[in-house]
């Protein structure tokens, strides 16, 4: 059957309403605008068209029709004199509407870079006319809660503390812990303004120890979990006292009451990831309108602001996760105990105390006093329950003065020294025969604790109620800490399970304890001076 050039037949079988013969399709109109689209580079060189009988018919193929190519897409000569000129309208067209694609990109990003601008005025306005949100009445619930916060500190026994005291080259920060349940601040003092206060702080509602470091840190740091034994001074700078008192105040038994406590609400916030009400009131300790305090919804504090006479602003933040338990230093009563009433054992060995220390006939003695605020006192010596004679070396840590101290029948007496820089030696031996002073000195606060070594090798021993504190360790030896209630003044004998006495401790006027550790042993004569004056 004769075909065409990459073509169809030139005649198909009679079909349905074709007649044998019959020419196929080939519109020139079709192939003018293949050749335009081809040369426009619109479509390919070749279309893969699929033609040819239709299934069913004589000479189809299944799966298969022949390629329909238009001529003038392969050959421009066997195309119409009138493509170029549609080709050139067709290309007009294209470009117009690219210029036009072009133009509405340039509109839209002109659009979206007005709308920022706009968006920017706004937010600049905005900014500029903010004002916070509107503060009200706290309602019945917050002033309960406020009311009970003393309460809840109380019962969750301790926290961390980070405090921070003035501002500028004044400011003081302090860093540590609180114990409300056993009365007891445990602290790192740092800051510009700390001066003399820098270094460690252990305090009680009463008394404030403080261990002074100034080579220390000069950022704030948590102090060791175990603090050091030795160093602890009653400082004569009691600027940190009303904040110590705040912290204190800041747990009771009791709620306060909710009559007559005013404030207002004065926002929310989040600590460490707990959402708390910032209130303000008149609640205690402060009593203050201008308190801020920052409570959770289950009563706790997490953060204070308020201002103090005579200290400025002061900021409490508290960490309720960090809760250790805090061991007091010695010049606060040592670790808390279980107090008890003596076993049979016990008191038979405090029985046989006084015996005992006859028998050793003497001891080398160290004393440490924080007898008041800026009066510290630290000495070595001896001590001879044969003839009932103290001789020590004495030095004032804060003025940095020394003194020889001898105790005995007749009284008190000293000599003053030449410092001798802060160290703590033992007196000269034999004692200076002359140049003894009698009368009053700051030395005379450590008259009770000697004179209390030195009775207890008297009679039957120590006199009054007594019972045992705790059980402690000292120099690597077991001790029990018994305590005697004599009516006037407590005294503290820690008594070795040999049952040799290895320390004494009274209260001093300053309200610390102060101790007289002893070695018993052999100790050399400690002759009377030839005179006084």
């Amino acid at each position: 059957m004769p075909t065409e050039p990459w073509g169809e037949p030139t005649s198909r079988p009679t079909g349905a309403g074709r007649p044998s013969g019959a020419p196929a399709d080939r519109s020139g109109r079709r192939h003018r605008a293949g050749a335009r689209r081809h040369r426009a580079g619109i479509v390919p060189p070749v279309i893969l068209g699929l033609a040819g009988p239709a299934p069913g018919q004589p000479g189809s193929r299944p799966g298969l029709r022949r390629a329909r190519v238009s001529p003038g897409l392969l050959d421009p000569a066997m195309a119409d004199p009138t493509d170029d000129e549609e080709l050139a309208g067709t290309r007009d067209e294209a470009d117009e509407t690219r210029r036009r694609a072009v133009r509405r990109h340039r509109l839209t990003l002109a659009g979206l870079g007005l709308t920022a601008m706009l968006a920017a005025i706004m937010l600049v306005v905005t900014l500029i006319n903010w004002a916070p949100p509107a503060t009200r009445e706290m309602t019945t619930a917050e002033r309960d809660r406020l009311a009970a916060m003393r309460v809840t500190n109380h019962r969750d026994l301790r926290a961390g503390l980070r405090v921070t005291v003035g501002n500028g080259t004044a400011r003081i920060d302090l860093l540590g812990w609180v114990d409300w349940a056993r009365q007891l601040v445990y602290l790192d003092v740092t800051g510009p303004g700390a001066g003399e206060l820098r270094g460690l702080a252990q305090a009680t509602p009463t008394v404030l120890m403080l261990r002074p470091d100034p080579a220390a840190m000069p950022s704030p740091a948590m102090p060791p979990l175990v603090p050091p034994a030795d160093g602890w001074r009653l400082p004569a700078d009691r600027r940190l006292n009303p904040v110590l008192n705040l912290v204190f105040a800041l747990a009771s038994d009791r709620p306060d009451p909710v009559d007559g406590l005013s404030g207002r609400w004065l926002g929310r916030d989040r600590i460490n990831g707990e959402a708390v009400d910032i209130l303000s009131g008149t609640a205690r300790p402060v009593g203050d309108e201008a308190t801020r305090y920052w409570l959770a919804a289950d009563g706790r504090l997490h953060r204070l602001e308020a201002r103090l006479p005579e200290v400025g602003p002061v900021h409490v933040q508290l960490n309720r996760a960090d809760r250790p338990t805090l061991r007091p230093v010695d010049a606060l009563g040592g670790r808390v105990g279980l107090p008890r009433a003596l076993t049979a054992v016990e008191r038979n060995r405090w029985r046989a105390l006084s015996t005992r220390l006859r028998a050793a006939g003497g001891a080398t003695v160290t004393v440490t006093a924080p007898a008041a605020a800026g009066t510290n006192l630290h000495g070595t010596g001896w001590l001879s329950w044969t003839s009932a004679t103290a001789y020590l070396g004495v030095t004032d840590l804060d003025a940095d003065r020394r003194t020889l101290l001898r105790r005995d029948r007749s009284g008190l007496a000293r000599i003053e020294q030449p410092s001798a820089g802060g160290s703590a030696e033992p007196p000269p031996l034999p004692p200076p025969p002359t140049g003894w002073r009698t009368g009053p000195h700051r030395t005379e606060a450590l008259a009770p604790l000697l004179d209390t070594a030195l009775r207890a090798a008297r009679g039957s021993g120590p006199s009054g109620s007594v019972r045992r504190i705790r059980g402690d360790n000292l120099a690597g030896s077991v001790v029990d800490v018994l305590e005697v209630e004599t009516g006037r003044v407590r005294v503290r004998y820690w008594v070795e399970r040999t049952g040799l006495l290895r320390r004494l401790e009274l209260p001093t006027r300053g309200g610390a304890w102060a101790q007289l550790d002893l070695t018993p042993g052999r100790v050399p004569r400690l002759t009377a001076p030839a005179s006084r004056r």
